[in-house]
């Protein structure tokens, strides 16, 4: 079991949540046609481009400031997302360095017909927190207001 998954159950070696109301989503968009392939699903670089968003929001929350991706560490797709399915992607802070901070990014479809959601991949983005020149800078310790405190 992977950290974050929430309320789920396993089905076939496949993650299936249930009704998971309290985790806030960090992106929910629809998957559009200009997005996908002539068959319908969903292009791999989309999907990995809104969850590197997702976490990008949660490591400039936390350093309350610019970063950048420095890695994605195993990443791996579990089912295609076709067109018009909705795509929910969560983004929780693991670990916060001097300089670094570690996102687990999970990436959740559910078609438009049903409420039943299938995790399609999940990975853990790396970020440095950056200053104005582009040199990285210490993140400030957690506001505990906030709720960025992993701890």
């Amino acid at each position: 079991m992977q950290p974050g998954l929430g309320n789920f159950q396993s089905r076939g070696g496949l993650h299936v949540a249930m009704q998971d109301r309290f985790r806030e989503p960090a992106i929910r968009i629809t998957a559009m046609p200009a997005d996908a392939n002539p068959a319908g699903d969903i292009f791999g670089g989309w999907l990995m481009a809104q969850m590197d968003m997702a976490a990008g929001i949660a490591a400039a929350r936390r350093s309350k400031g610019r970063c950048a991706t420095v890695a994605v560490e195993a990443m791996k797709f579990l089912q295609p997302v076709r067109i018009g399915d909705e795509l929910t992607v969560y983004a929780d802070l693991v670990k916060v360095g001097r300089t670094s901070i570690t996102i687990e990014v999970e990436a959740w479809r559910r078609p438009r017909s049903v409420e039943e959601r299938t995790q399609v991949t999940h990975a853990r983005f790396v970020f440095v927190a950056i200053d104005a020149e582009g040199k990285p800078r210490e993140v400030p310790p957690a506001d505990d207001q906030d709720g960025s405190n992993p701890d």
